[in-house]
């Protein structure tokens, strides 16, 4: 896939099903990012990372998945293009890789982890400043406890000075928080 379209990964739960409201909500925020010009990355399965693809694709839009050897599956029907990487560790880096702003969707042990590492990232400056959205308020208690201990202390890090996370009540406020910080085809940026 050759698109010259910033790229959005989006991190979730591999258990939301069809009918699941986990599922309704991934779907519609897929298409909501495909709207407003993202090209949509995922981990290639099942549950969110499906229903994002779903979602993006009904809405015209394009999908990538980073799929890995060791969970011994291919992507979901969605996907548009598949990048296989050897292991689950590989395959975590590919999607932080990829992705141009990040969007955690509710979820288990795995979202976590991508959480975590994207917000570690972000926080010592081992990559460039990217927006990083949670959607809903799964993931507010985290965050506030991870925040006592960055923020009670002087640091030179990223989060005691402007926080790194967004939190979006929908789908739609998570793309136009998007949209307004990622230059699309073209449109700039909002200014902040």
């Amino acid at each position: 896939m050759r698109s010259r379209r910033p790229i959005v990964t989006v991190f979730g739960s591999s258990r939301p099903r069809e009918g699941d409201e986990e599922y309704a909500t991934a779907r519609m925020l897929g298409a909501e990012l495909a709207r407003k010009g993202f090209v949509v990355c995922s981990g290639g399965y099942g549950g969110v990372m499906e229903a994002v693809s779903r979602g993006a694709k009904e809405a015209g839009g394009q999908t990538l998945g980073i799929t890995a050897k060791f969970f011994r599956t291919h992507a979901n029907d969605w996907v548009d293009q598949e990048v296989r990487v050897t292991s689950w560790q590989d395959r975590l880096f590919e999607l932080v890789k990829r992705g141009r702003a990040y969007v955690v969707c509710r979820g288990g042990t795995g979202t976590l982890v991508e959480l975590a590492v994207v917000w570690e990232m972000l926080n010592k400056g081992a990559m460039a400043r990217r927006p990083l959205v949670v959607l809903g308020n799964f993931w507010q208690p985290v965050i506030e406890r991870v925040r006592e201990v960055e923020l009670g202390r002087e640091s030179q890090w990223g989060e005691q000075n402007d926080p790194l996370i967004h939190i979006a009540a929908s789908p739609a406020t998570a793309a136009e928080y998007l949209a307004a910080r990622v230059p699309v085809l073209g449109r700039a940026p909002a200014k902040r």
